[in-house]
């Protein structure tokens, strides 16, 4: 059978390593961009401290469905933005929503430029 699209990682644990730091350093962007927007001028040290979590949540759910992924990622994202922005609940809610935001507006212009799902 013919393949209809060509791979250049061939898979394996390659692929799924730097997947997974593609998706971190994505997160740690949008976060750093909402945090900017939300906070002022911050350190993106915190942004990158807190992008794990979310990356971490979202590959090992990505079998469950959209709506289980989405919401946990959001719940650990949160907990994350919390602990490295010291912040209280309410504000760290509000950023964490603005993470999303800032990810899904980034999010989908490139990968409808790119394709990447």
């Amino acid at each position: 059978m013919l393949q209809a699209s060509v791979d250049l990682t061939g898979g394996g644990l390659l692929a799924l390593v730097v997947t997974f730091l593609l998706a971190v350093v994505f997160y740690a962007v949008t976060l750093h961009l909402a945090a900017t927007f939300f906070i002022g001028d911050v350190p993106t040290q915190q942004a990158a401290r807190a992008a794990a979590v979310p990356a971490v949540v979202s590959f090992v759910l990505q079998g469950w469905g959209p709506a289980v992924t989405i919401a946990v990622t959001l719940a650990g994202d949160c907990l994350a933005v919390r602990w490295s922005y010291d912040l209280e609940w309410q504000p760290a809610v509000v950023l964490t929503l603005l993470h999303f935001a800032f990810f899904v507006a980034l999010f989908l212009p490139l990968n409808n430029i790119f394709g990447f799902v």
